[in-house]
């Protein structure tokens, strides 16, 4: 059987033929010109339903099967160029209550100018899938699903613009500078190789060149060495030389170079005046010593925090692997060309690292830990050639980092993407189930509070941790404790 006696002049199979050859295929799909296979997927009312109940947003958007053709080009450049999405094309909305209602294409082939506009702007199947969901009962016709991944190169859309999403809109990148953050932040461009205007002596004739030299390459010359690594461009060093081997990068790239170091003393979601300890450090100079500087500075800090624990009041104990890493990562993977320094923000129950600017290219936050890219590969490169480089495995710190929490019995790191920067949060937070943590507390304690509870799991919500109380009541295991004039607490059941 041959693809030209199952397609129809479009190149897409028909329902009818689709039915007849679904015991000889298997799962039933489309064949679109160039050999392509596009599913056909059936559902259940409840899945159905489901999908009509999802709200329009960052990651999602919906379209009725007229939409114009511009329109869904928009849509489809802004999840390219953010963090990918789902559309489903054949949802409408009803102007009288607004209501989402399944109103999909008669035929498969119906769809065939929506998926043209998608392989105009992206390459088939390398950056979305599509698959034609309909129900199993009744005859409201085929939505196309679309799913778009985020691409490592800036997609405009059908009018030569480039959009992206932010919540439910797609929005316009609008005037160069705008396009050249979203270069960055793709890792189209880096802000690494831009010129200096410094002499070259803050780069040629520094200690950290000197000191370099002696210790990596003692028989060249620093000025042909950092001409001949692409480090000065005509008579100026570039940022990527001035952060390596100016002793002071701070002075000709300010506020924009630095990491700060604050201590709150509170487990808040955001640090305040009122809970900042002290005043908040800063180091400076050239990344290496930047680097191994910062960590030493944050596990000092670190070491004065007393937590809560099952034996009482105890010091809080972070992997050093995991710091030293999440803060390398920071530094080396920032983006140099936003205003901003590396924050580090120490909590009584978690460490949180945060860099100006998105993950680059096709990183997100769930394959960070399986994919690769270098937003400042010369960075990357070349602080490896130093004695003791702060990278020693070059592309395996975060899951060096995942591998140390792991070792300690505490929860992953988590990774969070904002608008213009991504914050790692280290928390101090056991691997341990809530109930276990609460029994392990009162095997050596006469009773627990809610308070001490919140403490002890992370759990954020008094109401959650008086469930985890009833659960563990109902199960028998602990029972209320006799109030002395105090809070309500539970205790062991005896």
């Amino acid at each position: 059987m041959t693809g030209a006696s199952i397609c129809n002049k479009s190149g897409v199979m028909t329902d009818e033929r689709l039915s007849d050859l679904s015991v000889y295929l298997g799962p039933v799909c489309a064949i679109l010109r160039r050999g392509t296979m596009i599913n056909k997927v059936r559902i259940s009312a409840e899945q159905v339903e489901k999908i009509l109940s999802l709200e329009e947003s960052h990651f999602v958007d919906m379209k009725s099967v007229d939409v114009a053709p511009a329109k869904l080009s928009r849509t489809i450049s802004a999840f390219a160029n953010s963090d990918g999405g789902e559309l489903y094309i054949g949802v409408s909305e009803l102007k009288s209550d607004r209501k989402m209602v399944w109103d999909g294409f008669r035929l498969m082939e119906d769809a065939n100018g929506h998926i043209s506009v998608l392989n105009d702007i992206l390459p088939w199947g390398q950056y979305f899938s599509c698959e034609f969901l309909r129900p199993m009962r009744g005859n409201r016709g085929h939505v196309l699903h679309v799913t778009v991944q985020k691409t490592p190169e800036v997609v405009k859309a059908s009018n030569g613009i480039p959009y992206v999403r932010r919540s439910a809109q797609n929005m316009p990148v609008q005037g160069e500078g705008e396009l050249e953050r979203l270069k960055r932040n793709k890792g189209v461009t880096s802000f690494e190789s831009e010129g200096v205007p410094l002499e070259l002596d803050w780069v040629a004739n520094s200690e950290v060149i000197i000191g370099f030299m002696l210790e990596v390459i003692p028989t060249a010359d620093p000025l042909a060495w950092l001409r001949k690594q692409r480090l000065i461009i005509g008579d100026r060093p570039t940022v990527a030389a001035v952060l390596l081997f100016s002793d002071e990068p701070q002075v000709a790239l300010p506020k924009r170079s630095a990491i700060k170091i604050y201590r709150y003393r509170t487990d808040d979601a955001e640090g305040s005046r009122e809970t900042l300890s002290g005043v908040p450090l800063t180091i400076e100079g050239c990344l290496y010593g930047q680097i191994k500087d910062a960590v030493d500075s944050t596990v000092k800090i670190i070491q004065e925090v007393e937590v809560l624990g099952v034996a009482g009041f105890e010091s809080i104990k972070y992997p050093h692997e995991t710091l030293h890493e999440i803060i390398t990562n920071a530094v080396l993977h920032r983006d140099y060309g936003i205003a901003d320094d590396v924050h580090v923000r120490i909590f009584d129950n978690r460490v949180e690292v945060e860099s100006p600017g998105r993950l680059p290219a096709h990183i997100t936050a769930d394959n960070i830990l399986r994919e690769r890219f270098a937003r400042n590969g010369m960075i990357v490169r070349l602080i490896n050639k130093f004695p003791d480089p702060p990278n020693k495995d070059v592309g395996e710190g975060l899951n060096t980092a995942f591998a140390a929490m792991k070792k300690l019995q505490l929860q992953d790191p988590v990774i969070l993407e904002r608008d213009n920067s991504v914050v790692v949060e280290i928390r101090h937070q056991k691997l341990a189930s809530p109930e276990k943590i609460v029994i392990d507390f009162l095997a050596s304690a006469t009773s627990i509070t809610n308070e001490v509870a919140r403490t002890l799991t992370g759990i954020g919500s008094e109401r959650k941790v008086t469930d985890l109380f009833r659960k563990l009541r109902d199960a028998g295991a602990i029972e209320p404790a006799p109030r002395d004039g105090g809070r309500f607490a539970w205790r062991l059941k005896r």
